[in-house]
């Protein structure tokens, strides 16, 4: 019993396969700290570094809003479009600074757990409208971790601000007695380095954030060892199935053996373990190939086919055994046995020509090699 509930347990790390069909279905670690502090970092940094620029332009835009004739202020007509073209203009002038804050908020998110798009995550999930599972998150781990981090975030930016606004406040109620168009500029600045402070609480949870995150995330998609042994009965097969296709594999791979015996040149046996098959070609052959190979029953029927088709049969058990153990089908003898295999395959070819010719055989070599 213990061991089905070890099996049962999510002890081990999830396989590359369940890591990738989590991905394809859009689960992946995301982190909405690291998102925040990313687009405030880039909101601060363009508008510290281009606050000046920006503040010129819009000290220039609010003074031709501003001025006005009076058959203009008199005219309703024109004043829709006069709206439209300061806020037109107004857009263009923040334009770089809100290009940058949208490219971070792209790219941040990329930088833990990559791009990814998923249909299946667009899909409607209905057991979300269950209200007993929405009561279940309501009080989870997660919720409980996702209210302390928007507790901590809220006590991080307030006091950062508080900070900021206490030890900036001469400066900011000062800002009404400066020239307009250094007070745009001023605030700006200002605001920069405000953002730039807040940042810096921002990253400090985002540095918390996103270590919890990925192992969650890697909680989550932990799997039992009975899941393990599934998926790999999937991707793998079960063993019967594989055992019943080596089967037929090997069955067809003998038959196509056997279709090459008459082929053969000689067939070496043990006398009656091992049989292997010889064929030498001089013309296409750099040395001679085993066309087929076999031990105890296979052996009997390569030498039952070798006798219907009067192939040779050559016993030298050393040579089969050497042959048999170091020779794949197709594959040429080992130099070793060159000169073994060349005096069984003369005294073949001499044995073949005397019975043509009536002459008396060839007296029958003593082949030995060494295993």
């Amino acid at each position: 019993m213990a061991e089905g509930d070890d099996a049962q347990e999510k002890t081990e790390s999830a396989t590359p396969k369940r890591l990738e069909d989590a991905r394809r279905k859009g689960q992946i670690p995301r982190s909405r700290d690291l998102s925040a502090a990313a687009v405030t970092m880039s909101a601060a940094t363009a508008l510290y570094m281009m606050g000046d620029q920006i503040a010129g332009k819009l000290y220039v835009l609010m003074q031709r809003s501003l001025t006005i004739s009076r058959e203009e202020a008199l005219d309703a007509s024109q004043m829709v479009p006069a709206l439209v073209t300061a806020a037109i203009d107004g857009l263009r002038i923040c334009a770089p600074v809100l290009g940058i804050i949208c490219l971070a908020a792209v790219l941040a998110p990329l930088a833990l757990g990559g791009f990814v798009f998923s249909t299946e995550s667009l899909m409607p999930q209905f057991n979300r409208l269950n209200p007993l599972e929405g009561v279940k998150r309501l009080f989870s781990m997660r919720a409980v971790m996702e209210l302390v981090k928007a507790l901590a975030k809220f006590g991080i930016v307030g006091l950062v601000a508080v900070i900021v606004l206490w030890k900036d406040a001469s400066i900011l109620l000062n800002l009404g007695q400066e020239p307009l168009d250094q007070a745009i500029a001023h605030t700006i600045t200002l605001a920069g380095k405000a953002l730039i402070s807040i940042t810096a609480g921002l990253l400090i949870i985002a540095g918390i954030d996103v270590p919890y995150q990925l192992y969650t995330h890697a909680k989550q998609l932990k799997m039992s060892r009975q899941e393990i042994r599934e998926e790999h009965k999937e991707s793998e097969g079960s063993p019967e199935v594989k055992g019943r296709i080596r089967q037929l594999q090997q069955q067809f791979a003998r038959q196509r053996m056997m279709q090459d015996v008459p082929k053969a040149d000689v067939i070496v046996t043990n006398p009656t373990h091992f049989a292997v098959a010889l064929r030498y070609d001089e013309n296409r052959m750099r040395a001679p190939i085993v066309v087929a190979k076999g031990v105890d029953l296979v052996a009997a029927r390569i030498r039952e086919i070798a006798s219907e088709h009067n192939v040779p049969i050559f016993e030298a058990p050393p040579l089969a055994r050497v042959l048999y153990k170091n020779v794949d089908i197709g594959g040429e003898i080992p130099s070793a046995v060159y000169q073994a295999v060349a005096q069984v395959l003369t005294y073949v070819f001499q044995l073949r020509v005397a019975k043509r010719s009536g002459f008396q055989p060839p007296p029958r070599p003593d082949v030995t090699v060494q295993e």
